[in-house]
């Protein structure tokens, strides 16, 4: 039996911090670790079993055999199993393999804090330090302000394995997608990218849900060093970083965390707390102290070690509630009798507690689907504590509405005003997210009505009233250029269409839209606040045209919108207009022949003394067909 040399990077209120689940950078303590120990070469590991008998080191380096190297286990009933193992280091392949007290039960798992692992199908924890040199510095002294909730915040939602393929449909590397990825957003105006998970997982139709490596970058692109690289060349061009986190299932993947020592140690125990039938997946454990350590710290972890500006996090609703896709009999009330799971609140609350206190210039950003109040409220105040909440609600009514025949939709106008009812309880994302572009829903352009002219530009009325409607935006990759196919995640996305003008006029309105997101303040200063929107006319059911004024500090910025939800144009339309609003001017026409539009003009006359709309003046104006027009 090779030796293992007694060693501990553990300091006694490590162990404290620990077991009461307040250390959050255990990366920096657990895992594995190149060293130097008394001038020998090596790697300290550490691993938390505490339901082990015996823990081992295996890999090419001992024939995977666990009787070579057998871990230490501490003596303060952490249980924590660690020790030095001299003469393997950066790149080595290894797992653990776990003894179980439990009936004897024997697991090969791979390192829950790993670094790096090998590509799947393959398993194994790769050892792993290499430097990285950041050159990212400017954008980390500024981010604050560009993170911040009165700025423009408009997010570009990527799967990297499918965005763009080589020739041969092989995955691009980190490197690649420094470059290519980078050029294009920067080109089409997107202030934050945001990654579907990156985080390893073994199932690619899983897009990445299904997590068995949480403190490593998916090798399927490169190593961590190239997704460094990635993130720092985003950070140089002035674009922001958001990754997709997943603390609310994992796979039971024999290599992953489930009965990762023989016992329920990091899933709830309760198969109704601990399992999720709609993914087949386990749950974790959020009562367990050392559980929510090992989350909050791999929260901690993206943000410090990958400069990450924001974490989404997945799948909240699932989290929050007790009987969340669960019949009757299939959960157990909490102590109050209702169904809000106490111990996931508690959690999250922490999380974002933690995250801001470390970093005040990042966001967190719930995908949480239900009414649930407070979301985005701060902790203190009695919420959840993100930064911004999805707008799942606007998202479903909007393409609701939007498929809808033109000829129906002045029955239908509450689906568009609905929203302004709720619009600020929340601070508010409006997303078009991958969830709408598959299994059978289509692409966003095939769900409009009518022909193709109408198809597309519907599709560009769509995002131009996204944009103006208060809160942040997301597109998710595809939309951005009117891709017609459903996204498949095994192919590039379909970029030969972007040769074609009408779908080249959707990318043209988009960089647009961003422009003019980023250049008019009253788009973002006010985005979450009630004073930064005023309804000028909601009720033209008949026309299916709505107008409102977007507001920010200075009256000077402001702007009205008109939106013609009908391919018939609408000429004099008379649109009330505050007093003192001096020259108005036209910004942006949806209808532009450049944008693939008509060509119709908006023929704007200048304030009329005739009051309109409840206003003291008004305007004339021609709306072209199936068209936004924002004036100044």
């Amino acid at each position: 039996m090779a030796d293992v040399t007694v060693y501990s990077q553990f300091s006694e209120f490590d162990i404290n911090l620990f077991k009461a689940g307040k250390h959050y950078r255990l990366y920096e303590k657990l895992g594995s670790h190149p060293m130097e120990l008394n001038g020998i070469k090596g790697t300290y590991f550490a691993v938390w079993a505490p339901s082990a008998r015996s823990v081992s080191v295996v890999g090419n380096f001992n024939d995977w055999n666990d009787r070579e190297h057998l871990l230490h286990v501490r003596w303060d009933a952490s249980g924590i199993w660690e020790g030095f193992i001299p003469e393997i280091g950066h790149g080595e392949i290894y797992k653990y393999k776990i003894h179980s007290n439990n009936h004897g039960v024997v697991t090969e798992k791979a390192d829950p804090f790993a670094r790096y692992c090998e590509q799947p199908p393959k398993t194994a924890s790769v050892i792993w330090n290499a430097d990285y040199d950041w050159k990212d510095a400017t954008w980390m002294d500024t981010r604050a302000k560009k993170n911040s909730l009165d700025t423009p915040f408009s997010v570009y939602e990527v799967h990297l394995g499918s965005w763009k393929r080589n020739a041969d449909n092989s995955f691009f590397s980190y490197e690649q997608l420094a470059k290519d990825l980078v050029e294009y957003v920067d080109e089409m105006g997107f202030t934050h990218v945001e990654f579907m998970p990156i985080m390893e997982y073994p199932y690619d139709p899983s897009w990445g849900y299904q997590l068995t490596g949480y403190y490593a970058p998916t090798s399927r692109f490169g190593d961590p060093a190239g997704f460094k690289l990635l993130v720092d060349k985003l950070h140089q061009a002035g674009i922001g970083v958001i990754l997709d986190w997943v603390p609310s299932h994992f796979p039971e993947d024999a290599h992953g965390l489930g009965f990762f020592d023989g016992s329920h140690l990091y899933e709830h125990p309760d198969r109704k707390k601990g399992y999720h039938p709609d993914w087949k997946s386990l749950i974790f454990n959020y009562g367990r102290n050392e559980v929510r350590a090992f989350l909050i710290s791999n929260a901690i972890f993206w943000l410090d070690h990958y400069h990450v500006d924001a974490l989404r996090v997945d799948a909240v609703a699932s989290m929050i509630y007790l009987d969340y896709s669960r019949e009757d009999g299939e959960w157990d009330p909490n102590m109050y009798g209702n169904n809000e799971y106490l111990e996931a609140l508690s959690f999250i609350r922490e999380f974002n507690e933690a995250v801001y206190g470390r970093f005040p210039d990042v966001q967190t950003i719930a995908e949480e689907s239900t009414a649930f109040t407070g979301v985005s409220k701060p902790v203190q105040y009695g919420g959840l504590g993100f930064g911004m909440k999805w707008m799942m609600g606007w998202m479903h009514d909007t393409l609701e509405y939007f498929k809808k025949e033109p000829i129906y939709r002045k029955h239908h106008q509450n689906d568009l005003t609905f929203s302004m009812t709720y619009a600020f309880t929340e601070n508010f994302m409006l997303p078009f997210s991958h969830d709408e572009v598959v299994y059978g829903k289509q692409s966003l352009v095939y769900r409009m009505p009518g022909d193709e002219w109408q198809q597309f530009a519907n599709l560009r009325l769509m995002f131009g009233y996204m944009f103006t409607h208060p809160g942040t935006n997301l597109i998710f990759q595809g939309g951005e250029f009117g891709q017609t196919s459903e996204w498949n995640f095994q192919q590039s996305l379909d970029w030969h269409l972007t040769q074609y003008d009408i779908h080249a006029g959707v990318q043209e309105l988009i960089k647009d839209l961003n422009k003019t997101y980023k250049n008019q303040p009253a788009l973002y200063e006010k985005q979450f606040s009630p004073d930064g929107f005023q309804w000028i006319d909601y009720g033209d059911h008949e026309n299916s045209v709505l107008t409102y004024i977007r507001r920010g500090h200075d009256t000077k910025n402001d702007l009205f919108v008109v939106c013609n939800f009908t391919p018939a144009p609408r000429e004099k339309y008379k649109v009330g207009i505050p007093k003192d609003s001096g020259k108005i001017k036209e910004i942006l026409n949806s209808d532009d022949k450049k944008y693939g539009g008509s060509g119709m003009k908006s023929k704007l006359t200048q304030l009329i003394e005739k009051p309109w709309n409840g206003r003291e003046q008004s305007v004339e104006l021609t709306i072209p067909p199936l068209s936004i027009v924002i004036f100044q």
